[in-house]
C-alpha cells in the first residue's frame, strides 16, 4: 500500500522553544518548515510583535510550539496564538508540551481557584481557522479530567512520553530485571496501562500528624532495578521518599521518569552530586525527563543522573494528525 502524502506543516515557536522547534524540524525536514516572529517590547515592556511572511502562510497548514514557563511569557504568546488562525490558514495546530496550571484543577474549600479550569478556558476562545477548531496537542497532562475542561473551538489531543521511556529502558543492560514503581495510586491509574508488561510497586502517602509519610502498598521491590513512573516532578520530595522506601525494601538500583521537569527554584539540583565519592553512593541511577520544560533542560545540561528524552519525533508526528 502507497503510503500516505505528508502534509507540509509552517512551524512557528516561542524563543524559549527554538531548541525543541529544531529538532521537530529536521526529524520530519521534508513536512515541517520553521517560521520566525519578532519577538520585541516596547519601552513599557508590553510586547511589540510581528509574524513574519503572513502574506505567505495563507492556506497553509500552520502550527505553533509554545512553552508557559512562567506567567510572565504567556501574555505574548497568546497575542500570537490568537492572531494565526487568522490569517486565512488552512489550519492550526497549538502545540502546548507542558499544561503548567494542570495541577491546580479543583477546589477544595470556598474561594479556591482552579486556574487549570481557566487555562482550559482561555485557550478554548482561539478564533477558528478557516479549516476549523484548533488542534491542542498537549503531553501527559497532569488530571485525567482537565480533558474535558476544553470547549468545543479546540480539539485536545493528549500524548505521552512514555513510549520514549519503554524504548530506554529496553537499552539497559539490566533491562529484563526492570520493575515499574508508582510514588501515588494516581500515577497508577494514569500510566499502568501503558506499562503492563513490567512487574510494578505501588507507594502511598499517609499523614502521620503533619507529616505525609511514603509507604510501600504493593508489590516486591527487591533485587530488582525500579523506575519510578510520574508525570511532573516540582521539587523532588516525594521522589526521595520513594527512593529511600523503594531501596529499604531491597531494590538494588532505582531510576526515576518524569515527562515534565518543572523543577522550580532549581531544585534540580538535589539529585545531582559534585564528586566522584557521591556518584557511586548517587539515591538515582538515572533520572529521565522530556524537553517540555526547555528552562529546565538548559539548567540542567548533562549533569548527572539526568538524560533528556526528546519529544521532537513525537511531536512531528501529531502534526501530522
Amino acid at each position: 500500500m502507497e503510503k500516505c502524502k505528508q502534509k507540509k506543516v509552517l512551524l512557528f515557536y516561542c524563543v524559549e522553544s527554538e531548541d525543541l522547534a529544531r529538532k521537530v524540524a529536521a526529524s520530519q525536514s521534508d513536512s515541517i518548515q520553521l517560521q520566525s516572529i519578532n519577538w520585541r517590547s516596547f519601552d513599557d515592556g508590553f510586547p511589540n510583535l510581528f509574524i513574519n511572511n503572513a502574506q505567505d502562510i495563507r492556506g497553509q497548514h500552520v502550527a505553533f510550539l509554545a512553552s508557559f514557563s512562567s506567567p510572565a511569557v504567556i501574555f505574548e504568546q497568546l497575542s500570537v496564538i490568537f492572531a494565526l488562525p487568522r490569517l486565512f490558514v488552512a489550519s492550526f495546530t497549538l502545540v502546548l508540551p507542558f499544561f503548567p496550571t494542570g495541577s491546580f484543577e479543583r477546589m477544595e474549600e470556598e474561594g479556591d481557584v482552579a486556574t487549570a479550569f481557566t487555562m482550559a478556558r482561555i485557550l478554548s476562545n482561539i478564533p477558528i481557522s478557516r479549516g476549523g477548531p484548533t488542534s491542542l496537542v498537549i503531553y501527559d497532562i497532569h488530571a485525567l479530567q482537565e480533558r474535558f475542561y476544553f470547549g468545543d473551538h479546540v480539539l485536545p489531543c493528549f500524548e505521552t512520553g512514555i513510549p520514549l521511556l519503554k524504548q530506554r529502558l529496553d537499552q539497559l543492560p539490566d533491562a529484563d530485571n526492570i520493575v515499574v514503581a508508582f510514588p501515588d495510586d494516581g500515577a497508577w491509574k494514569r500510566f499502568y496501562k501503558q506499562l503492563q508488561h513490567y512487574p510494578m510497586v505501588v507507594c502511598t502517602k499517609v499523614r502521620e500528624g503533619d507529616k505525609r509519610i511514603v509507604r510501600l502498598k504493593e508489590g516486591n521491590p527487591a533485587g530488582r532495578h525500579v523506575v519510578i513512573v510520574d508525570d511532573l516532578v516540582q521539587s523532588g520530595g516525594t521522589l526521595i521518599e520513594c527512593q529511600k522506601v523503594l531501596a529499604a525494601h531491597g531494590a538494588t538500583k532505582v531510576s526515576a521518569y518524569v515527562t515534565h521537569g518543572v523543577f522550580p527554584k532549581r531544585s534540580w539540583e538535589r539529585f545531582t552530586s559534585c564528586n566522584e565519592k557521591e556518584r557511586s553512593q548517587r539515591a538515582f541511577s538515572y533520572f529521565w525527563i522530556t524537553d517540555s520544560c526547555s528552562h529546565t533542560v538548559k539548567a540542567i545540561g548533562d549533569r548527572a543522573p539526568f538524560e533528556v528524552l526528546s519529544l521532537a519525533g513525537s511531536i512531528a508526528d501529531a502534526l501530522q494528525i
